[in-house]
């Protein structure tokens, strides 16, 4: 466990590889690795948004945050009145209240954790042994909060993929990544962050419980866990309770509930359409709304000869969505 000690505030004025950049003027972006992460997605989402929200203010609420690239964007772009964000997954969001509230002793030991993990390039077995001491010490979930931040963050950029899976004892269990010298401590990104976080209302709930934080104009962006394509393909166990069919009807029926009351919402996830052209899952449970399919490129596989351009959904309650399917970009999903 470390001993946190309290720096000093950090200048406005932040050098970064030798050269002075001001934090404001950098737009954060995500400070986590994710699988699925949505950066790619961004110029079809912001189209859906604009067409209803061009000139408006309105509350943004994401109830599974992931990695925050659709939260930075949106706060950047559109700077809404009010911006909650939520995710089950409590090891998440004890990230999301560090670096909103303590971020500089963050920084501090993150910058240890990339100089002790630096050093041991060229050395493999040193490597291992220094990234497992760390799962482990992460699992353990014993150290202080600002200590576990670290270590998820550590986890994050070195470990196989970026991708966040516990077991059912909500052990975190991906193995060592193959990076040379990863980036840990991303200075002035987590700055940025930290700043842009700075009146957000951070949760740590089930999804429905942020509907209580809806008032008026309000945009709800929902990312859950996605529904995997095949037994080989589930890489959404980043909660140890696990979203299975049953939770993802229930979010249908949430999205059904906010339509009823006036707000609006963008959802996306996987298309089982890939894999099985008769399974109506989503088309099913979301008859009643527009279901846009889009051509993705995945790079998630283990497997090179399985990877490349799938349909992705996106599906909202917002109307006058263009529906010339030919003006859609392809996009790259993680």
């Amino acid at each position: 466990m470390f001993l946190v000690k309290k720096m000093k505030a950090i200048d406005i004025n932040h050098s970064v590889s030798g050269k002075v950049v001001s934090i404001q003027s950098v737009s954060p972006k995500p400070f986590l690795k994710w699988a699925g992460g949505k950066t790619q997605l961004l110029p079809y989402i912001d189209g859906i948004i604009s067409s209803y929200f061009h000139g408006r203010e309105f509350v943004y609420i994401e109830p599974f945050v992931g990695s925050g690239a659709l939260l930075f964007w949106v706060v950047g772009k559109y700077k809404p009145k009010r911006v909650v964000i939520n995710d089950i997954n409590s090891d998440l969001i004890n990230v999301y209240e560090v670096v909103k509230n303590d971020v500089e002793n963050l920084i501090l030991i993150l910058r240890e954790f990339e100089e002790q993990y630096h050093k041991l390039e060229g050395e493999p077995d040193k490597k291992k042994e220094f990234y497992y001491s760390k799962r482990q010490l992460f699992n353990r979930r014993n150290s202080d909060k600002i200590t576990q931040a670290a270590l998820f963050i550590f986890l994050n950029k070195t470990c196989y993929n970026g991708l966040y899976r516990v077991n059912r004892n909500n052990e975190f269990n991906v193995p060592i990544g193959r990076y040379s010298k990863p980036k840990i401590c991303d200075e002035l990104n987590l700055l940025n962050a930290s700043r842009a976080l700075k009146d957000v209302i951070i949760l740590n709930n089930d999804f429905e419980k942020t509907l209580e934080y809806a008032c008026n104009e309000t945009l709800f962006y929902f990312d859950p866990p996605y529904r995997p394509l095949s037994k080989t393909s589930n890489f959404n166990s980043y909660s140890y309770n696990e979203f299975d069919d049953y939770q993802q009807k229930r979010l249908a029926k949430f999205c059904e509930r906010i339509d009823s009351l006036g707000y609006k919402w963008i959802l996306s996830n996987s298309d089982p359409k890939n894999i099985n052209a008769d399974d109506d899952f989503f088309d099913t449970l979301y008859s009643n709304f527009h279901i846009k399919r889009i051509r993705a490129k995945r790079f998630i596989n283990s497997k090179g000869n399985k990877r490349g351009e799938i349909n992705e959904l996106l599906i909202t309650n917002i109307k006058d969505v263009k529906k010339d399917e030919k003006t859609l970009p392809v996009i790259e999903t993680i």
